[in-house]
């Protein structure tokens, strides 16, 4: 598939404080886990020359094409790796990336994926329901809608979509399957919310929570933080941006936990755990768009971004 033609424009959400947060200089050596289209990846690139060098990841083999288009004039400081970033320590240690200086993880789902129909990403676009990252991945998001059962629908739904209405969803899906299509499944939503009135779309948080079990986003994030920390060189900079709350929380409590400098439960008198902190806090407080942002760049409303720097 050509992209060049037919690309969405794609906006990197908080850009100058992803530049900021990754301390980016001339020389540097940095990885984007989530390179998408390429946004904060040149914005990178054109701060770490003439001898820096990136390493950029995206588990959608599309995203790794439009970036190659994106980032042509990079093309022998940058490495692009059609992969999984729950794969990273593999992936720098094959690319002899290691250690650090900084590392990127833009979470969520991208406008190229979004604003291409046939890959059933969004509720806007008529398409069969897809939803996955890479098409080589098993399951889809009609495996999910029209196999699970309603309980385990609902169970999906409520976990991954934060949606309270869950149980009525599912039963509505299940009484009307099969669902072939992203907009009749928007449809039923819409038909069990009826009488629900929301600011978003009814149907935006079954989609989100289908797409996050369908790729297995949440599982593999962990693991991902984990390794990046250990891959970073003494102050290398851990920069995540997250757009949902559960992927928010599971990287507040990673970086933490990582600083903390003891993880003995509540009422110990004295610390018995000999945890030694590997990450120190740069923002304590997560930073978010300003309203300028948010009102030229409408999908960046959501964002959360944190930054944790690696200790000796």
């Amino acid at each position: 598939m050509n992209l060049t033609m037919s690309l969405p424009v794609h906006t990197p959400v908080l850009l100058d404080e992803v530049i900021a947060g990754l301390q980016t200089r001339p020389g540097g050596c940095f990885v984007d886990c989530t390179v998408g289209t390429g946004g904060h990846a040149a914005a990178i690139l054109e701060r770490i020359r003439p001898s820096g060098r990136l390493l950029g990841i995206d588990a959608d083999p599309e995203a790794i094409q439009a970036s190659q288009e994106q980032l042509s004039e990079y093309r022998e400081a940058v490495t692009l790796v059609n992969d999984n970033f729950v794969n990273l320590d593999d992936i720098c240690k094959r690319y002899q990336f290691h250690p650090v200086d900084g590392i990127l993880f833009d979470l969520g789902v991208s406008s190229l994926q979004l604003d291409t129909a046939e890959r059933g990403f969004s509720f806007t676009l008529d398409a069969h329901l897809d939803m996955r990252f890479d098409a080589r991945q098993g399951l889809t998001a009609s495996d999910i809608v029209n196999n699970f059962s309603e309980q385990e629908l609902a169970r999906v739904i409520e976990k991954y979509g934060e949606e309270r209405h869950s149980r009525r969803i599912a039963r509505h899906i299940v009484q009307n399957r099969p669902v072939a299509t992203t907009l009749e499944l928007a449809r039923l939503v819409e038909q069990a919310l009826r009488s629900k009135r929301a600011k978003i779309h009814p149907a935006t948080r079954t989609f989100m929570a289908l797409r996050i079990a369908a790729n297995g986003e949440l599982q593999n994030l962990e693991p991902a933080l984990e390794q990046a920390s250990d891959l970073l060189r003494p102050g290398g900079r851990l920069v995540v941006i997250s757009y949902h709350s559960l992927e928010d929380r599971i990287a507040k409590q990673f970086m933490r936990r990582a600083a903390s400098s003891c993880l003995c439960p509540p009422g110990i008198v004295m610390c018995r755990c000999g945890h030694v902190p590997t990450l120190k806090l740069i923002s304590r407080k997560v930073i978010k768009p300003a309203s300028l942002e948010i009102e030229s760049n409408p999908r960046s409303r959501s964002a959360k971004l944190r930054i944790a720097e690696r200790l000796n």
